[in-house]
């Protein structure tokens, strides 16, 4: 991809140093953070974790507490029975599974109850510190408006990315792109003033007319 390079250097400009705007402070903090962002800001599950993992914050703690109380605790987040059935099923597998600890392998993760390849990349990429790119719908989104792949087939595109964009580069462009997404390209009203990428854009010439 011709672009690549000059999309990985602009992001550079605008985030030279992007992180998950979800707060924890162990990996097993950060699985039940992400299983709360589905179809959640960031803000408002971090406002819910903040309460939550000052009582409860290991698999035991997550297995031992009531279905009921857990879904109070996150009915701000939404989907919160779901949620709570899949935070409670995933604790115990990280208990059975693996002796209390989560695992660090795409392989491994994807065995927990609720947790698919996009919640095990991050896991992957922010709690592991390893290469792999997570595509929400930011990322999809920007993928498909800088031209990157025309598809709405997450797995597509994120095969498109790690193709286009260099391994040692994944997981940082992966938080850039959210950011970007979350922050100036927006789905609905995107600043598309001034962006860098204005000339390539698929999205370009429908946004300023």
């Amino acid at each position: 991809m011709k672009n690549a390079k000059y999309i990985m250097d602009e992001l550079d400009k605008m985030f030279p140093s992007p992180k998950c705007e979800l707060e924890f402070e162990t990996p097993f903090e950060l699985l039940i953070a992400v299983i709360l962002s589905a179809q959640c800001t960031d803000k408002r599950v971090n406002m819910v974790t903040k309460e939550l993992f000052k009582k409860y914050n290991t698999p035991q703690d997550f297995v031992n507490i009531p279905l009921e109380e857990l879904e109070q605790l996150i009915h701000s987040c939404g989907f919160y029975h779901n949620k709570a059935v899949n935070i409670k099923n995933m604790a115990e597998d990280v208990l059975n599974k693996f002796g209390g600890v989560v695992p660090k392998t795409r392989e491994e993760l994807c065995t927990l109850s609720g947790v698919g390849r996009k919640t095990a990349n991050v896991m992957i990429s922010e709690a592991f510190e390893g290469d792999a790119i997570a595509v929400d719908t930011h990322v999809l989104r920007i993928a498909n408006r800088l031209g990157v792949i025309k598809s709405n087939d997450v797995f597509k595109v994120e095969q498109a990315l790690m193709k286009n964009f260099p391994k040692d580069k994944w997981s940082k462009l992966h938080f850039q792109m959210v950011l970007f997404g979350r922050y100036k390209c927006k789905a609905l009203k995107p600043e598309c003033k001034d962006c860098p990428f204005l000339s390539f854009c698929t999205e370009e010439k429908k946004n300023l007319k």
